[in-house]
């Protein structure tokens, strides 16, 4: 069965994560993703290639896509684009805003030659304010939404960004695939294309909820104490661990003495529970055989008295937990639904029962590398499945079928090669 998006032709000019993410989910709804890149290709091909053009950075991130290589600053080149644009559904874009115009491709310029397109336009900080001309990745992001902070990782005196995933980009890689598919269904109704504003600010704030907000009864008064006293340590300067100290003793206090939300050593290795609610604690302590005097008054983790009791159960907790294996716990917590799980190597999921029982590997065959498994799509439609359209493509590889389809002829795509235009 064809995919929700079959028919939809995107044109992405984008690389590294955000985009790329974002071009792949609509691939995998059907869309026919083609991706315009430098001649020598989008830097993650080049980051840590494993043959000459590949990397596997690369490959993650733009499967399902045909690769039409294109000097954007040679006039034959946007002449190419222009020819284009009237059979395009949808771009996307990520760039410095003053990037789009001067190449000709922004949306102000591309709407008129096709109204119903629809342009989804990722930056770093959005399009106004004083730092929206700045470029940014992940991690400048980090730093700046308070996503660095919160992690509350300290070493040699200095915040450390969260490694092991590039949270904004990829939470803005969905917010590009849910903003094109919202204007595909508006133009369905009105027949109008639209512009579709993303940018990883916006999406790492989006992602912080309860952490950025203000209650102006409960809230207000301890920001401002708050932002006055790092003022003034700043001017003071003071180490930023003072900063931290003074940000977790404020504003997002400790809570110590959870023992129902955490990882614990086994017997034989690691696992997590997590229980968020009074009757899964009960039946956890049941499991454990604690005492907890915290039910007696009411579970409350904020209060104090609760904090020092919880503390004083952690060694305890420990210590039993390690007296049995990992499994032989899970099936303790299964039989009384409790919910909990070993911690897992990333490699150990490729052959995990769970993972594939739900279709969340797809195996490719890409053109130069060969056999490809990776992480199929996130999500299942009944009636308009989703599915990896190929591996990621070759730098160029489609060049000659997609010239083509245009209407230039095979000496044109060669004159085009030897000038520069194309590969």
């Amino acid at each position: 069965m064809p995919g929700a998006l079959d028919g939809i032709k995107i044109l992405e000019f984008t690389q590294i994560i955000a985009g790329p993410f974002g071009g792949m989910m609509l691939s995998d709804m059907g869309a026919d993703v083609i991706k315009v890149e430098p001649l020598q290709g989008e830097p993650w091909r080049l980051a840590r290639q494993f043959i000459p053009g590949e990397s596997k950075t690369f490959m993650s991130l733009n499967r399902g896509k045909r690769s039409l290589p294109l000097d954007l600053t040679k006039p034959k080149a946007m002449d190419i684009v222009r020819q284009m644009i009237p059979e395009v559904d949808v771009i996307i874009i990520n760039a410095r805003p003053d990037v789009p115009e001067k190449l000709g491709i922004d949306f102000e310029t591309l709407a008129k030659i096709n109204p119903r397109l629809i342009y989804c336009d990722n930056t770093a900080f959005g399009r106004n304010g004083p730092h929206a001309y700045r470029p940014g990745y992940d991690l400048i992001v980090q730093a700046i939404s308070g996503l660095m902070a919160s992690e509350g990782k300290i070493q040699d005196g200095v915040p450390q960004l969260i490694s092991s995933t590039a949270v904004a980009d990829f939470a803005t890689g969905i917010a590009i695939a849910w903003g094109v598919c919202a204007a595909l269904y508006v133009r369905e109704r009105t027949g109008k294309g639209q512009k579709i504003d993303t940018n990883l600010l916006g999406t790492a704030l989006a992602v912080q909820t309860g952490s950025f907000m203000e209650v102006a009864a409960i809230d207000t008064e301890s920001r401002q104490e708050f932002t006055e006293t790092l003022a003034a340590l700043r001017e003071g300067g003071a180490s930023y661990e003072e900063m931290d100290y003074q940000y977790r003793s404020v504003l997002s206090p400790w809570r110590g003495g959870n023992i129902y939300y955490r990882t614990y050593a086994a017997k034989d290795g690691v696992f997590a529970i997590a229980c968020l609610s009074d009757h899964l604690r009960r039946r956890a302590a049941d499991i454990l055989g604690i005492d907890d005097p915290r039910f007696e008054a009411g579970y409350d983790p904020f209060d104090d008295q609760a904090i020092a009791a919880g503390e004083a159960l952690v060694p305890v907790a420990e210590e039993l937990f390690k007296q049995r294996t990992v499994d032989e716990w899970l099936t303790e917590f299964d039989k009384v639904g409790v919910p909990a799980g070993p911690v897992r190597f990333v490699p150990e999921l490729m052959d995990d029962e769970q993972v594939t029982a739900n279709n969340l590997i797809v195996d490719l065959e890409h053109s130069l590398a060969g056999s490809v498994r990776m992480v199929g799509p996130m999500i299942n439609m009944s009636d308009t499945p989703l599915e990896a359209q190929s591996a990621s493509p070759a730098l160029g590889e489609h060049t000659d079928e997609i010239l083509s389809g245009l209407g230039f002829q095979s000496d044109e795509i060669q004159t085009l090669r030897d000038d520069g235009v194309t590969r």
